[in-house]
């Protein structure tokens, strides 16, 4: 009875720790060549593209849609970066990679206008990771930096053009949903209320259950930071969750805040605290990682340079997307979302382990 988590926090602890485990002996037991990142790196771009592409087609057809966006863009992201590092790695040792670029570059194009289509945070999420991206990538095989001024003005200037072709598209369709618009008005009409019920009503741990939806709230872990529902409910746990007219109650901490508001609200500000240190933590160990694997490839040790580009796709998705999702929408770290989250981290911190093989069994083989 031990192990069944009791709670939202609990599970999220128990995933987490179930997803660390996974990734680690992903890491070390999986040969991680260049050739097989490069591949899944591309095929999954591929996919995220046409899935972005489809569901865009079905909000304009107003058949629904699944906003993919929200749990799927950090790992586009992750794919397109790491995409990015291995064209990188072969150009040094000496490989065309024109052709290979040309493919790479439409994909990105086709992730960005789905994507952002789809969903205004996508574009901020997208902006941000590319620049963090292009940023570590131009630091691991040194050289210039482009995190200068010109190219973040660059970046800002993409970022505003592209929310102006947002908006004139949903003027010209009279999609509402495109407009950015209406993301602003919803804020400055439901924030400041959202952000007063989160500050007067929370605790060092948890918050005032009077303050919660919850008839039998416990005033920690009610369900405002979860993981996915249909999760949740697969394996028949006994947790709160917002169903029907409740989503929109949920939404007030959910959709019209921050991360940094969201969690301190569910589990408390000691746990925000925590939540921080930890992914500052996983941030720090990711890029001295980095750091060892360039050293080696820069002693011409080839083992490690699938492992280094994935490494770069993961670390800049999972700041990207703790950035965004902290201190701009906490749906960017929530739910489906939060599981994304959690397995980026994992996949970080999973190249600070090293499995040793017995010698034995290496011998024998």
């Amino acid at each position: 009875m031990l192990l069944i988590a009791q709670n939202h926090f609990q599970l999220i602890l128990e995933v987490s720790l179930i997803m660390l485990a996974s990734m680690i002996f992903i890491i070390n037991l999986v040969p991680l060549s260049l050739s097989v990142v490069t591949f899944l790196s591309l095929f999954l771009s591929a996919g995220f593209a046409l899935l972005f592409g489809g569901d865009l087609m079905l909000l304009v057809l107003s058949f629904g849609q699944h906003e993919f966006t929200h749990p799927f863009g950090p790992i586009a992201l992750l794919a397109i970066i790491t995409a990015l590092s291995s064209l990188k790695v072969m150009e040094e040792s000496g490989v065309n990679v024109a052709g290979l670029r040309r493919l790479v570059i439409g994909l990105l194009l086709a992730i960005t206008i789905f994507g952002g289509l789809m969903h205004r945070s996508f574009l901020l999420l997208w902006f941000l990771g590319l620049f963090i991206g292009y940023t570590i990538i131009s630091k691991s095989f040194r050289q210039k930096s482009i995190a200068g001024m010109k190219m973040i003005l660059g970046f800002l200037g993409l970022g505003a053009l592209a929310f102006g072709m947002l908006e004139i598209v949903s003027r010209i369709t009279g999609i509402e949903i495109f407009s950015p618009m209406l993301r602003i008005s919803r804020l400055d009409q439901n924030s400041l209320a959202s952000v007063k019920l989160v500050l007067d009503n929370t605790w060092l741990i948890g918050h005032d259950p009077a303050a919660s939806y919850w008839s039998a709230s416990t005033g920690f872990a009610d369900g405002y930071i979860s993981l996915p529902m249909s999760f949740i409910l697969m394996f028949g746990l006994p947790f709160p969750l917002f169903f029907g007219m409740l989503v929109t109650k949920k939404d007030v901490i959910d959709y019209m805040l921050p991360g940094t508001f969201g969690y301190a609200y569910d589990f408390g500000y000691l746990t925000l605290v925590a939540v921080v240190l930890i992914i500052l933590a996983t941030v720090v160990i990711g890029l001295k990682i980095l750091h060892i694997y360039r050293e080696k490839r820069e002693k011409n040790n080839k083992k490690y340079l699938g492992k280094e580009v994935l490494l770069i796709g993961s670390l800049t998705a999972f700041m990207a997307q703790g950035i965004i999702g902290l201190f701009l929408f906490n749906r960017t770290i929530n739910g489906m979302a939060l599981l994304t989250f959690i397995f980026l981290g994992s996949l970080v911190l999973a190249h600070a382990v090293t499995i040793q093989r017995d010698s034995n069994e290496i011998v024998s083989q």
